[in-house]
Formats: structure tokens, C-alpha cells, sequence
């Protein structure tokens, strides 16, 4: 299993499908049908703020990340009016902002995580986790910022292994039928100064 900046060009297709079979549960009242919402997804992913996991030719799984300087989904009005016609983009823009996190400065915040149904169990989003750890120390970031909502408790389970606590939680009120969310917790991890030349430590190859 290789760790690598970005993703392959010719992986973007799949890179939007799994992070739609990923996050549809929480984008899907808003970004609906999915051929729009894939359509969509495939233009603004930004491979500059991604990690990927692959091997022999096939995708493992990506991880995103944004800082002041842009982040994994960079889409804005223009590119949701291609997708979806000006209306459409009128009522869902407004809405998508209210998934938008404010940065901190020192954090680096994860801006989503998904690995293939086929890759599962084989360690590819502690790989990953690990990957972006790397990339806030290089960036002289102190710590690692995420969201999980309630229920993605599997997902909590692998960020607590990985080092994240608890920080706080955010509550969608009335919100919540169309975020399909009522609450989220933040999580934050530590980071360790860099001591490596390496983009992701000592070895971005992981067998």
C-alpha cells in the first residue's frame, strides 16, 4: 500500500463516488439526484489538499484536508450553476455553508475521510489518519482538526485510536431533519514537531 499526495488523475471519477457513498447520508437532502451531486463533486475535488492510499493501480481510500489557503471541496456558485442551473444553485449554496468550519490558526483541519468497501479492515484510514498527522507537522501545525456526527460511532472508535479527543459539540437545532444530523463532536489531536524530510515521516511506503 502506497501513501501519496493527491490522487491519480484518473481516479478522480472514484474519488467523487466514495466520498458521495461516504457523506450522501449527510449531504443527500441537499446535493440530491445523485447524478448532479457526482457530476459536481468530480469538478471542484482539489488533489492538492487530498492523501491518497492506493496499490497496484487501485484506490484505497482518501483523506482531505483544508487550511487557510483552500481545501478538498473548493466548488462555488459558477460550478454548482453548471450542475445543478442557477435555481438550484441559488437554495443549495446558502445551505452547503452552513457544513462550513472555520479555520483556526495552528489547526489543520480534516475535511473528510472515506477507503473503498474492498479495502476495509486492512488499515487504510489509520494510514491515512497517520498521512495527514504528517502533513499538519510539515506545515507547522500544532494540531489536527475533525467532526464526526452522532452514530458514526466506528468512525470515532478509529479517530480515538488514532489520538483525537473530545473538544467540544456542535448541535444542528432545527436544523437537524435537513442536515440529517442533530449533534457533532469536534475532536483534536496533537502534533508532534517534523523530524523527517518525508512528506508522511520516515517512509510513505506501507506493506
Amino acid at each position: 500500500m502506497e501513501i501519496r499526495a493527491g490522487f491519480d488523475a484518473a481516479h478522480r471519477d472514484e474519488v467523487a463516488r466514495l466520498f458521495w457513498a461516504a457523506f450522501r447520508g449527510k449531504l443527500g437532502r441537499i446535493m440530491w439526484p445523485d447524478r448532479k451531486a457526482l457530476g459536481f463533486i468530480a469538478e471542484v475535488i482539489q488533489p492538492g489538499f487530498a492523501i491518497s492510499a492506493a496499490e497496484r493501480g487501485q484506490l484505497l481510500g482518501v483523506a482531505g484536508f483544508k487550511t487557510p489557503e483552500g481545501g478538498f471541496l473548493a466548488g462555488g456558485f459558477a460550478e454548482m450553476a453548471r450542475h445543478y442551473g442557477w435555481f438550484g444553485a441559488a437554495w443549495r449554496g446558502p445551505l452547503l455553508e452552513l457544513f462550513e468550519r472555520q479555520m483556526v490558526p495552528g489547526q489543520l483541519l480534516m475535511d473528510g475521510i472515506f477507503v473503498a468497501e474492498r479495502a476495509r479492515g486492512r488499515g487504510v484510514g489509520t494510514a491515512l489518519i497517520g498521512a495527514i498527522i504528517a502533513e499538519a507537522a510539515r506545515r507547522g501545525c500544532g494540531e489536527v482538526r475533525l467532526d464526526v456526527i452522532e452514530g458514526n460511532e466506528r468512525a470515532r472508535a478509529l479517530y480515538e485510536r488514532c489520538g483525537f479527543v473530545a473538544r467540544g459539540e456542535m448541535r444542528a437545532g432545527v436544523l437537524a431533519p435537513l442536515l440529517g444530523f442533530r449533534r457533532a463532536t469536534t475532536m483534536v489531536a496533537g502534533v508532534e514537531p517534523s523530524s523527517s524530510s518525508g512528506p508522511f515521516g520516515p517512509s510513505s511506503q506501507l506493506r
